[in-house]
């Protein structure tokens, strides 16, 4: 690599790019579409590369896994992965947009809005890595910074989009960094009297506990979970707890569950960008009912009948798009699959 880091960053955003791979060996690829493509013939030197991610990524240290963010001046924000592999060292750059989208802008399902105008409750935003949860959660942050006056405070590894008070007073803390891990900054987040949480990612029992107990005491709880569709999401929520603890935890999200919003990002019809396409599950009186009562098996069947609601399963929203030629058949078909 006889470029700095900088052009691959550059060339990445000029072709449209989500992500650029930069791996000791071969060639920088970008991500476009979703898809990976090379950006040079020229391999990527190990020496060259360790010696720019040094350069930019000041808190960067030889470990074998290093996560941050960094904004490069004329360039943008990146949430950065650097890991070491059998070649040498590798680095992912993610371009994280410097505007942040609105919910219109993101296809957010109509219900988001009424679910962000409660003063308390679980929303849960879920998909794979890269169908952009992270985006609408920024979505959703910027939509109440804007329409209210909250103290909002997030939790976030890294901090990606970065929110500047405006309404509302936004306060985000890098864990770790800022806090030694997730548990203890939702701890703490509690006795800093705010209005709303974002939690970057669920990701361990302890955390899940507290983002409950948060949701149940007044509080507005925005975060993400890594499932494959709503009805999994709860399932998974309560898998993770010790067998005398499900019943309790599934009495504590019925209570305080707002929603859950499921999505894929497709390739839209023209090739040109990608759009999200959502399942959406409404906490209704029924769905609460059915978590209680540990009878998530009935979910995909709430959701396919509950229309009225806002509800739907992500096989509709699919049909939906390729009804109004945004996505192609195959497209959706792709998605419905996986």
């Amino acid at each position: 690599m006889h470029h700095p880091i900088e052009h691959w960053l550059a060339q990445t955003l000029a072709v449209g790019g989500s992500d650029l791979h930069l791996s000791a060996g071969v060639a920088p690829m970008a991500r476009v579409l979703g898809q990976l493509q090379t950006l040079d013939t020229q391999a990527v030197d190990n020496t060259c590369l360790q010696e720019h991610m040094q350069a930019l990524l000041p808190d960067w240290l030889t470990a074998q896994d290093h996560d941050s963010a960094v904004a490069i001046a004329g360039l943008g924000r990146f949430r950065v992965n650097v890991f070491a592999q059998a070649r040498g060292w590798s680095s992912v750059w993610r371009c994280i947009p410097e505007r942040i989208p609105s919910l219109q802008a993101v296809n957010a399902p109509a219900c988001v809005t009424a679910w962000l105008s409660q003063a308390h409750g679980l929303l849960l935003v879920t998909g794979a890595t890269g169908s952009g949860k992270s985006t609408t959660l920024a979505a959703m942050l910027a939509h109440l910074n804007r329409t209210q006056a909250l103290h909002i405070l997030t939790l976030e590894d890294p901090i990606e989009f970065v929110h500047t008070s405006q309404r509302s007073l936004v306060q985000q803390r890098n864990v770790p960094g800022h806090s030694a891990n997730f548990a203890q900054a939702l701890r703490a987040a509690l006795r800093q009297d705010p209005d709303v949480m974002l939690v970057g990612e669920l990701r361990d029992l302890e955390t899940i506990q507290l983002a409950l107990r948060a949701a149940e005491t007044g509080h507005l709880v925005l975060a993400s979970l890594h499932t494959r569709s709503a009805s999994q999401t709860i399932e998974r929520l309560v898998d993770i707890f010790p067998g005398d603890h499900k019943a309790l935890v599934r009495q504590q999200l019925s209570l305080s569950l707002l929603g859950v919003v499921h999505q894929v990002l497709c390739t839209s019809a023209d090739g040109k960008r990608r759009m999200a396409a959502h399942e959406v599950l409404y906490a209704t009186p029924a769905v609460r009912n059915l978590i209680r009562e540990n009878k998530t098996a009935q979910l995909p069947n709430a959701l396919q009948t509950g229309a009225q609601h806002g509800m739907q399963t992500l096989a509709q929203s699919l049909a939906q798009q390729v009804a109004q030629g945004l996505i192609t058949a195959d497209e959706a078909q792709r998605h419905a699959d996986g």
